[in-house]
């Protein structure tokens, strides 16, 4: 069935290699891939060193083809770490994935895999920092990669939401002030030794990086900056909810069945120009479920989805369905295209039930992702922020991530 897929995404164009390819596209029969660990779930995964993590996926051809993974270790700015295998890893990796099921019952055939770490082969993480799995498969090719994070949570990290004091931001954007708690821990040359980095909504794609302490207070070290710490708020996300394949439900206009089920969204309008209105959200988040299944990762349908959007793209202009549910990429398999016979901007993505966040990300030539645009900016707008300190110590070689804090615009403030 997913070849049905294939053939859709070339009727709206998707399935050319354009020249001006803006990341390398994951293979279109890999989907649902979700990390699990910690308090996370299929977001930003950091766990404390000694706990166990997930990751699980889906391949739509249900071949029960074999894959295989290697996890690297990376600095705080994701380049590579000195450390060897052996130094953080305890055990070894390139191993085959055993653990997989195939759908039950589905429209769909898939196969539905799943790694746990630690496991017989990879027994566990000895340093703490950044790492990524890569998946590759039978012949060797990289598929896909995911990053994650082990913590050892030795210092406190305090973290405050304000609104920007430049007053041409004021209504748009939101900025983050944190105090990191040495406790007992010697941070010796903080200004040097100590980097930070904070994250907006889970999403790696969206942060800011290695701001320095302004000022000491005691041993705590106070990071009170306004407009180098200041994200724009962007808009609440957009969600629907697919659980019941055979039935609309929220944000879903109507069903259809033809080889799979088939949803089609309620066309969206711009928000840019709109005054902001709360709306709840997960943040970007997706959660796998299926009503009146015993195991959602094989019971789920793959279901068709018709993704609309009321714009007339300005020149040059590129827009995309953007969410966790595709690491927030931008590329080809999500784009929407103008199409003239409705006057929509249109795409169709195979995703499986569940309920999903989703917003519009566009781009103009080889400028930056913009989420304002189409959605606007506004100081209101619910986001959750994660302050993440690494510290590497006189002769250490690689970057501990010594501590981590969340704060959230809900309590945002003025002062």
């Amino acid at each position: 069935m997913w070849r049905v897929y294939l053939m859709l995404l070339g009727f709206f164009g998707l399935g050319v290699i354009q020249a001006q390819t803006l990341e390398k596209t994951e293979p279109l029969y890999i989907k649902s891939i979700q990390f699990q660990g910690g308090s996370q779930q299929a977001q930003l995964p950091v766990v404390k060193l000694g706990e166990s993590i997930s990751l699980s996926f889906d391949d739509l051809r249900g071949t029960e083809e074999d894959f295989y993974y290697q996890i690297t270790h990376h600095n705080f700015d994701w380049t590579p770490s000195d450390l060897s295998k052996g130094e953080f890893m305890d055990g070894f990796d390139d191993v085959r994935i055993e653990q997989y099921l195939n759908s039950l019952n589905s429209l769909q055939l898939y196969s539905h895999y799943e790694v746990r770490f630690p496991n017989r082969e990879t027994r566990g993480f000895k340093k703490s920092g950044n790492y990524m799995i890569h998946l590759y498969d039978d012949d060797g090719n990289l598929l896909f990669t995911r990053k994650f994070m082990i913590v050892e949570e030795q210092v406190g990290v305090g973290v405050s939401v304000k609104r920007s004091r430049d007053l041409r931001h004021i209504n748009e954007k939101q900025a983050i002030q944190f105090t990191v708690y040495p406790n007992d821990v010697l941070l010796i040359n903080p200004n040097e030794s100590v980097k930070t980095v904070i994250v907006q909504n889970n999403n790696l794609r969206r942060v800011i990086d290695n701001l320095i302490p302004q000022y000491t207070m005691g041993r705590d070290l106070i990071y009170r900056y306004d407009k180098e710490a200041s994200f724009w708020g962007g808009n609440e996300f957009l969600n629907f909810d697919s659980k019941e394949a055979r039935v609309a439900n929220v944000g879903i206009r109507r069903v259809e069945l033809n080889e799979v089920f088939e949803h089609y969204l309620y066309t969206q309008n711009p928000r840019a120009e709109r005054p902001y209105t709360f709306n709840p959200d997960v943040n970007g988040n997706f959660v796998i479920r299926a009503l009146g299944t015993n195991n959602s990762s094989i019971e789920a349908e793959y279901i068709l989805t018709h993704f609309s959007l009321s714009y007339t793209p300005e020149e040059n202009q590129r827009v995309f369905v953007y969410g966790n549910f595709n690491n927030y990429a931008t590329q080809e398999t999500n784009e929407l295209y103008y199409n003239p016979d409705s006057g929509l901007m249109e795409t169709i993505l195979f995703l499986k039930q569940g309920f999903y966040n989703y917003t519009f990300a566009s781009q103009i030539n080889d400028g930056p992702i913009d989420l304002g645009r189409i959605n606007g900016n506004y100081w209101e707008t619910e986001n959750e922020y994660t302050v993440l300190v690494y510290y590497k110590g006189p002769g250490e070689r690689y970057d501990r991530l010594i501590g981590w804090g969340r704060g959230n615009s809900t309590s945002i403030t003025n002062n």
